[in-house]
């Protein structure tokens, strides 16, 4: 019987994990960035688990937004700041999903509005992995699942028109139960962004951010990903663990 995709989340968590601290890329006293959304939460919840059965220890985490927060105030993770002394500024390991993630390893981050924090965490980390089910590898990026651009709200307008200028579709993210634009933890508003082809992750990731306006786009391809992808049979797939 095939696994759903929250069977495949679930089990694509635990293995990178327990993959993880076998190899030794997790280990005691390290500093973590957790990322967010629902792939994310289990991969939190596995590594609380052997925290509690002390296969873990000193484990310092770094969040990318209040949900990720939340959960490791429940599970009683230790949360710090980049900017903490504990912390300096860099990260060991960083974990987290993505929305789409191509054979070179680029991933598509954002659906959740949270990429802003993700990137500063998982660009700063030595050693980048993304979770993910079946769903989410795709062959190419930038023509179905939207690209987000974190804008300030006074150059959304110059920024679509710079985004328009390099062939992108923008349409300004609406809220769910609220009236006007999704409002991003850091304050902004965002624009996703699509393209009528595949576009080059590397090269459209530094035209984008060299837009005045633009807080960061969530093209991810600068810090190449250990990934871990589910499938429905059971199995995982592994990419780019050396």
């Amino acid at each position: 019987m095939a696994l759903s995709q929250s069977e495949q989340k679930i089990l694509v968590a635990n293995t990178a994990i327990d993959t993880l601290i076998e190899k030794g890329l997790i280990f005691s006293g390290m500093k973590i960035g957790l990322g967010t959304g629902s792939t994310a939460m289990p991969a939190v919840k596995r590594l609380a688990e052997h925290i509690k059965d002390g296969t873990l220890k000193d484990i310092k985490a770094v969040v990318t937004s209040f949900q990720t927060q939340n959960a490791c105030q429940d599970y009683g993770i230790p949360v710090y700041s980049m900017n903490d002394r504990a912390i300096g500024g860099k990260l060991d390991l960083a974990i987290d999903g993505a929305d789409e993630v191509d054979p070179e390893c680029s991933c598509i981050k954002g659906g959740g509005a949270a990429h802003v924090r993700e990137k500063i965490v998982e660009y700063n980390a030595k050693v980048f992995v993304v979770i993910a089910d079946s769903s989410k590898s795709v062959k190419t990026i930038g023509t179905k699942f939207p690209v987000p651009v974190e804008v300030i709200a006074e150059a959304r307008i110059p920024v679509e028109n710079a985004l328009n200028e390099l062939g992108a579709v923008c349409v300004l993210r609406e809220g769910v139960r609220k009236c006007g634009p999704v409002i991003t933890d850091n304050g902004n508003q965002i624009l996703d962004c699509t393209w009528k082809t595949p576009i080059n992750v590397a090269e459209m990731e530094t035209k984008i951010d060299e837009i005045c306006g633009v807080v960061e786009v969530g093209l991810f391809s600068k810090n190449k990903p250990i990934v871990f992808i589910s499938k429905e049979d059971g199995s995982v797939e592994i990419r780019n663990l050396k």
